[in-house]
């Protein structure tokens, strides 16, 4: 069983370094059939973790920004569609005290010309006496038209006391 070990070790040994000396003997023979030696070629820089993590957060940065800026502008629509509703509003309850404002100085005004041609109480007694003075003239004067048409009546009536 020893013997195996040692056999399948030396194997292993003798792979590796044949398979050392493949690779290495590729290596120069193309560097043996290149003739070029004027071409630099270019190295691959790798993407290290610092540009990449640079990279990342500029993109995040980015789709968090537009991100912000979308529902930034979704509220200042809404924000502007309920100012707009209640300019609206207000505009209206203007309107209203408006018509309210202009019915007031209506009535202001009538009210006004009622009480210039409204009798005060000191009016009152003297349109009285004016008033008691003219129907006391109408009395008098239906007393006299009374009487005027009794005497007519008195003159046309043939009287009986006379003698037939």
């Amino acid at each position: 069983m020893a013997s195996l070990r040692c056999l399948s070790a030396t194997r292993i040994v003798s792979c590796s370094s044949a398979a050392h000396f493949f690779s290495s003997a590729k290596v120069l023979r193309n560097e043996a059939g290149s003739a070029n030696l004027g071409t630099i070629q270019a190295q691959k820089k790798p993407v290290g973790a610092f540009r990449g993590g640079i990279v990342g957060f500029l993109f995040g940065f980015s789709v968090a920004s537009s991100y912000a800026a979308y529902h930034l502008l979704e509220e200042y629509q809404r924000a502007s569609a309920a100012l707009q509703a209640s300019v609206e509003t207000l505009q209206l309850s203007t309107e209203k005290i408006s018509a309210h404002v202009r019915r007031i100085d209506a009535v202001e005004k009538d009210l006004k010309a009622l009480s210039q041609a409204a009798a005060s109480k000191e009016d009152i007694p003297r349109v009285r006496a004016e008033i008691k003075k003219l129907l006391d003239g109408l009395h008098v004067e239906f007393l006299d038209l009374r009487s005027h048409v009794w005497g007519i009546r008195e003159l046309n009536t043939p009287s009986t006391s006379g003698g037939d």
